[in-house]
Parts: structure tokens; C-alpha cells; sequence
């Protein structure tokens, strides 16, 4: 991809450049001597016309007569252009970052959520950037805006919510590939806030909890059959020494004793009821 990339740019450049043996043309050769012996008669004047500075960020697009003198942009430093035939257009090469407007968004299953994000961009071919498109700047905007609608318009809303990362790199690649003839390189895109409608806020909560209520019953279902199974053992134990129960009693009426309430128990052992109920 990158060199089916870097192949397309270099037929853009041979296009808008041509072919050097065009040139300028008669016309053209004609002016650009009549603007060299000009600037060279008034050497002491055009000087301070002729000699341009651009930063280390930045880089000159020449036109000369209307025509892109080089396939390379100028710079950085000095270099020197004809008063009257040259004309440069300053690019700046940093990476620049912009907010994604939020947009309204209805899904693959019918929810209508507002998206927004961030991009950024830098300038990787000056020539182009001047050349192929009116404001580079403005029309990346457009196109990140109308690819986020795009690119969220086929998901469902579970993935949207879960799959952020793969939906902002197939935005990358979506509008690094698109931008490439226009000279700009897109280095990242990131999802940056999903807003849901507040009737499907509340009733994603609604399901959360029911959900987490059944999970709770679960547990206490769980946690009671674990405890039927403990009194079952303990029960077991007891029944094979009858002093145990009687052991237990006792450790109930210290915890009671040590309340210090005025409940008064009598422990009335289950072999006496039991006769009573048997003479019955």
C-alpha cells in the first residue's frame, strides 16, 4: 500500500510539474531574461527582495510564471526568487491536531448516539498540499467529519462502545489513504466521547442492575446450600456424642450471659420432650 502510495505521488508531481523539456515557453524565456537583467541592474535594491528565509518547520512552493519550478519544496534557510516572475507560498510541516465536531450518528441497530474525536495531520508533501487541493487544512476537516459518520454508520452500538481502538485505526488508514494525493500524512485518530440518549442511559442501568440483583441471589442461594451442608456435617457430629449437645448449651448461655440482658433460658434436653410426646 505504501508503494502503490508513493507511486501515485510521484505521477501527481510529473503531472503537475511536466516535462522539463516544455519549459517555459518562448514567452516565458522571454520575461524571465527581461526580470534577471532587471534585478541584476538593480542589484542593490531587488537584493532585499530576491533573498526569503523559511524556517526549520517550514517549506517555500516556487511558482515561476505560474509554473512549479522544482519537485522539491525550498528550504529550510535562504534561498532567492525574481521580483517579478516568482511567486512562493510558505507550508508548514508541523503535526496539527483538531476536534471533531460531535456528530449525530444513528447505527447499525437504530440508536442515534452523538461521536466526537481528534486528529492528526501533518503536511508530508508541500507541493502537493498547494497544488492539488484549495485549503488542506479545512477540506482534512471535512473529510475526518464526514469519514467518523461513514466508518460508525455500519457498526452496531456494542461495538462502538467496545471496539474504539479498531474503529479509530480504520479511520486512519481511511483517511491517510484519501488525503495521500492532497500531501497530507494523517498520524492518529481517536474516538474521543460516545453520548447515549438519556432514556437509553437509564434503561442500560435498569438491565445492569437486574443483572447484578440476579447474580446477588445467586449467591445467597449458593451460600445457603453451602450452609445446610456445614449444619448437616455438624449435626452428624453431635449425634455421635450426645455431651457435645450439651457442650453447646452451655456455649450458648455465655454468649447470652455475656449480653448482659435480662433474658433468663432453661436448655431443656430433646430426649425429655420427646418422652412427653411419646406418652401422648
Amino acid at each position: 500500500m505504501e508503494m502503490e502510495s508513493r507511486r501515485r505521488t510521484d505521477l501527481s508531481k510529473e503531472d503537475l510539474i511536466g516535462e522539463k523539456n516544455q519549459g517555459l515557453g518562448f514567452c516565458g524565456w522571454v520575461i524571465f531574461i527581461l526580470s534577471a537583467v532587471f534585478a541584476f541592474l538593480t542589484f542593490f535594491i531587488s537584493i532585499f527582495l530576491s533573498v526569503k528565509i523559511v524556517k526549520e518547520y517550514e517549506r517555500a512552493v516556487i511558482f515561476r510564471l505560474g509554473r512549479i519550478t522544482s519537485r522539491k519544496a525550498k528550504g529550510p534557510g535562504i534561498f532567492l526568487v525574481l521580483p517579478c516572475t516568482d511567486t512562493f507560498i510558505k507550508v508548514d510541516l508541523r503535526t496539527v491536531s483538531f476536534d471533531i465536531p460531535p456528530q449525530e450518528i444513528l447505527t447499525k441497530d437504530s440508536v442515534t448516539i452523538s461521536v466526537d474525536g481528534v486528529v492528526y495531520f501533518r503536511v508530508s508533501d508541500p507541493i502537493l498540499s498547494v497544488a492539488n487541493v484549495t485549503n488542506a487544512d479545512y477540506s482534512t476537516r471535512l473529510l475526518a467529519q464526514t469519514t467518523l459518520r461513514n466508518m460508525l454508520g455500519t457498526k452496531n452500538l456494542s461495538e462502538v462502545l467496545s471496539d474504539r481502538e479498531g474503529i479509530s485505526h480504520g479511520m486512519q488508514m481511511s483517511l491517510d489513504e484519501a488525503t495521500d494525493e492532497w500531501g497530507i500524512k494523517v498520524e492518529r485518530v481517536e474516538i474521543k466521547d460516545v453520548k447515549l440518549p438519556v432514556q437509553l442511559q437509564r434503561a442500560m442501568a435498569a438491565e445492569a442492575e437486574a443483572a447484578r440483583e440476579a447474580r446477588a441471589k445467586v449467591i445467597a442461594a449458593e451460600g445457603e446450600m453451602n450452609a445446610s451442608r456445614a449444619l448437616k456435617e455438624a449435626s452428624l457430629v453431635i449425634a455421635e456424642s450426645p455431651s457435645a449437645l450439651q457442650l453447646r448449651y452451655l456455649q450458648t448461655l455465655n454468649t447470652i450471659a455475656a449480653e448482659k440482658n435480662s433474658t433468663i433460658i432453661f436448655p431443656l434436653p430433646m430426649d425429655v420432650m420427646s418422652h412427653f410426646m411419646n406418652k401422648k
